[in-house]
């Protein structure tokens, strides 16, 4: 099948939001996300979010006290969002919080909230005074498309010091997992990956955002494309990298596929 539909430029504004699983792995012994997890994720969306501010090379002065309000399980999905709250001459604060959601339920408990001051490093490429922040534009929550952000390191790249194809397309497999699971509010497992187009490379540093969209419902199944797109977080410039689609189904506590309960999907 191919869908025709033209792709839309992701937003270019301040604010980011990264929004991920949390799996064993992250969790401490309580079965809990392990603090220093949550801690990595919030930092990471800060200078995520400075850095697409003032277009320069920041780093982290301090955080402010942050107070673990309620846990995140395994399994919730874990969203993590940034916004510039104060800008000065060569600093910025952000303000990062954190919230658990239950894939099926949809249940929310905030787990944290911390104020992040990053300092813009001296160099030829930073240019102070820093922009100044703009006033925030109202928006409505239920119509703001799923936006997922990451952060390229080496790590992460191929021995062309690219994002490793591997790594892209468990990126947007794992995009297509969390908009299947908030449109449909069942358990979902990957049928098919149908296409993975390839457009562009995305080099180590760089910001990668996945719009992910559902595009077709049925019976028990769901058709969800994810587009890729790399920004150079220093210039601003950005590229469309990949395209991918995916087959989403529903599935009962036995692994078997199941009609949607919600007959309005």
């Amino acid at each position: 099948m191919t869908l025709t539909a033209p792709l839309d430029r992701p937003s270019t504004d301040s604010s980011v939001q990264l929004i991920d699983m949390i799996f064993p792995g992250d969790t401490n012994h309580h079965g809990t996300l392990f603090g220093g997890v949550a801690l990595a994720h919030m930092d990471k969306i800060a200078f995520l979010a400075a850095t697409r501010h003032g277009r320069a090379p920041f780093v982290t002065a301090c955080s402010q006290r942050i107070d673990f309000e309620a846990p995140g399980y395994t399994g919730d999905m874990v969203e993590v969002s940034g916004a510039i709250t104060r800008v000065g001459t060569s600093s910025l604060d952000v303000e990062v919080t954190v919230t658990a959601e239950a894939p099926v339920s949809g249940e929310r408990r905030r787990l944290t909230r911390g104020l992040f001051t990053m300092v813009a490093r001296k160099g030829p490429e930073t240019r102070l005074p820093l922009p100044p922040l703009e006033p925030a534009s109202p928006a409505d929550d239920a119509d703001r498309p799923l936006r997922m952000v990451e952060i390229v390191f080496p790590t992460s790249t191929n021995h062309h010091g690219t994002l490793f194809g591997g790594d892209a397309m468990k990126l947007m497999s794992k995009a297509a997992f969390i908009a299947a699971t908030r449109h449909a509010r069942e358990i979902v497992v990957m049928a098919s990956s149908s296409r993975v187009d390839f457009a562009s490379p995305i080099k180590a540093g760089a910001m990668v955002e996945l719009l992910p969209r559902v595009r077709m419902t049925g019976r028990s199944s769901l058709l969800v494309e994810v587009e890729m797109w790399s920004e150079e977080l220093l210039t601003g410039a950005r590229n469309h990298a990949a395209t991918a689609r995916y087959t989403m189904v529903a599935v009962d506590a036995e692994g078997k596929p199941k009609p949607f309960a919600k007959a309005a999907l």
